[in-house]
């Protein structure tokens, strides 16, 4: 099998060289697979050559199956295009046309130039001697639409954050991601080069039922938004896990949900992680508090951090490369710093974070960032989670208003007292730490909060 020089192994390779990947295993809902078995065989039915140096979509309906053609297809494809879930099939040309495809691997019988199906049942095979290469790793960004940023990684930049972590052999990482976006991926390479194995998450799943597969399997490190671990532990199941490990990473973790899982989880140790799809991993969060120290600003090391214009932005090894089809748009600036687009601001010695650029609601000429309020309306001891919109007014062109979820589920019909009181209270909590303009104008009780297909609060404006 020869492999270029500059070609870093394949995550095939760095597999076979482990001991035990026989004892390894990548679960789904509804099948399971050793990792023993795909090394000595293939879910691709034997046809990985003729991939060899192509642009290849894959776009599979099972996860699963996503993971196993991810293992088989890197080092061997130039370019693997990962189709996330959602992704609307009216965009899939697009999409095709933009990265150069000549190759499709999929579970759902898509026509093209050259389809490859991929299946659960692994067909053992001899060694397949197929000449290495680096792939091109190309992700779309969350939210996908026709006009979606495809952007390229390559093991390198995807696994730097991994290379050198102290790993223990008997992890049993869990996520509530999906591996065909960036949050998710990682947590399928820390498992694959991590001497772990991996539960993979379903979206036919009920929060409850993830949570009793987790327990099941003896998960140990589990993964999720802020509002996917909201969700968990408004769960009856909740306590089906037993996790050493829990990282928050795709949304603000604010102070309420850390502290929240601190106590729920006393014996997990407890993460938060800063990450994007253009940035790559940033750094993470080990201390039990909201934001990052200042400190992590001028710390020298393998990621290097600045703020501009109060938005935090990074250079590192990790970050991607470019877009597929950027044109004049460029990834980072002269300096190779990426603009992440999250705000932040200097409290004494630590940052926090206030939201997204792009999402600020504009009242009456003034900025509000809906996290920023989010994280204070979290304080009250009554609520689970909440999201903050913008609202039109014909005085100031927008108000804020707030959806609240509260613990417990209480019934909103016959607690009007109740609530109108913890209304207040939240109101006053407001008063106490935001700007006039920034204060909630309606707050609304609802049971259930929508979350986007990654995992994050679905902020539609109102």
């Amino acid at each position: 099998m020869k492999m270029p020089s500059n070609c870093l192994p394949s995550i095939r390779d760095q597999l076979c060289k482990a001991s035990d990947s026989s004892g390894r295993f990548l679960w789904s809902a509804a099948a399971s697979v050793s990792l023993g078995d795909l090394l000595r065989g293939t879910s691709l039915g034997g046809r990985l050559p003729g991939l060899l140096g192509r642009s290849v979509l894959l776009a599979t309906q099972d996860q699963l199956a996503a993971a196993l053609a991810l293992v088989e297809l890197d080092g061997v494809a130039a370019r693997l295009i990962i189709c996330p879930p959602d992704l609307p099939a009216e965009h899939l040309h697009s999409v095709m046309a933009r990265g150069g495809v000549d190759a499709v691997v999929s579970d759902q019988g898509l026509g093209g130039p050259l389809c490859v199906t991929c299946s659960l049942a692994i067909t053992p095979v001899k060694s397949e001697q197929v000449e290495r290469r680096l792939t091109e790793w190309v992700l779309l960004t969350s939210g996908t639409t026709g006009g979606a940023k495809m952007l390229i990684h390559d093991l390198r930049s995807l696994t730097a954050a991994i290379d050198g972590l102290n790993l223990e052999t008997d992890v049993v990482w869990g996520t509530f991601y999906d591996i065909r976006r960036f949050g998710g991926l990682q947590i399928l390479l820390r498992a694959l080069l991590g001497r772990g194995s991996l539960v993979l998450s379903s979206a036919a799943e009920s929060v409850g039922d993830h949570l009793l597969r987790l327990g099941a399997l003896g998960a140990t490190h589990i993964s999720g938004t802020p509002s996917h671990w909201r969700r968990v532990l408004m769960s009856p199941q909740a306590r089906a896990i037993a996790p050493r490990y829990i990282r928050l990473s795709g949304e603000i973790a604010d102070q309420a949900i850390l502290n929240s899982l601190h106590s729920f989880y006393p014996q997990a140790a407890i993460a938060h992680a800063f990450a994007s799809t253009e940035a790559g991993v940033g750094f993470e969060v080990n201390d039990g508090l909201e934001g990052f120290p200042a400190s992590v600003v001028s710390a020298r090391g393998k990621v290097a951090i600045k703020i501009e214009n109060d938005s935090l932005r990074i250079r590192s090894a990790r970050t991607a490369l470019r877009y597929v089809d950027g044109g004049d748009q460029a990834l980072a600036d002269k300096e190779g710093f990426v603009d992440t687009g999250d705000i932040v601001e200097l409290r004494g010695d630590r940052y926090y974070f206030l939201g997204r650029r792009n999402g600020v609601i504009n009242v009456g000429g003034l900025k509000v960032y809906p996290e920023e309020v989010e994280g204070v309306i979290n304080r009250h001891p009554e609520v689970q989670m909440s999201i903050v919109r913008s609202r039109r007014n014909s005085i100031t062109g927008s108000l804020v208003s707030a959806d609240v979820v509260l613990k417990g589920e209480p019934d909103l019909s016959s607690a009007n007292n109740q609530i109108a009181d913890l209304k207040r209270e939240i109101l006053q909590i407001c008063r106490e730490s935001l700007a006039a303009h920034k204060i909630p104008a309606t707050i609304r009780c609802v049971s259930v909060l929508e979350l986007a297909a990654a995992g994050k609060l679905a902020r539609h404006r109102a």
